[in-house]
C-alpha cells in the first residue's frame, strides 16, 4: 500500500510540472530561495512556517544517520528515506509551483515581465 502511495504521489508530481502552461522544473527549483525569502519576510502569504519547519525536518531525517528504519536492512532501510524524499520533492514543487503562479499574477498587475 505505501509503494502504491509513493508512486501516486510521483505521479500527481510529474502531472503538475508537465501541465501545459505550468512552471516547468527549472522555474520551480529557482523559486524555492525566493519562495523561503518571501516567507519569512512575510510578503509570500500561502505558505506558512510551519510548513516550511517541516520541509527542513524532512531535509534532516534524509541527511540525518539515525532513521526510524536502520540503513543497515538493505532494501527495507532505505524505504523509508526514499518515502520522505518523494514527500519532500512533491511538496516542494507544489509549493513552490504555485509560488511561481503568485509571483507571475502580481506582476502582471504591476505590469512587470516574469522571471524566466
Amino acid at each position: 500500500m505505501a509503494k502504491a502511495g509513493r508512486a501516486a504521489a510521483t505521479w500527481r508530481a510529474y502531472q503538475e510540472v508537465a501541465k501545459p502552461g505550468s512552471p516547468g522544473m527549472g522555474a520551480r527549483l529557482k523559486a524555492v530561495p525566493r519562495m523561503i525569502r518571501g516567507t519569512f519576510k512575510g510578503n509570500y502569504p500561502h505558505l506558512g512556517k510551519g510548513q516550511l519547519a517541516m520541509f527542513a525536518v524532512g531535509v534532516a531525517y534524509i541527511v540525518s544517520p539515525i532513521d526510524a528504519i536502520p540503513d543497515f536492512l538493505i532494501g527495507i532501510g532505505v524505504v523509508d528515506d526514499f518515502g520522505v524524499f518523494i514527500w519532500l520533492m512533491s511538496s516542494v514543487l507544489a509549493a513552490s509551483g504555485r509560488y511561481v503562479e503568485w509571483e507571475r499574477e502580481g506582476l502582471k498587475t504591476l505590469g512587470e515581465q516574469p522571471r524566466p
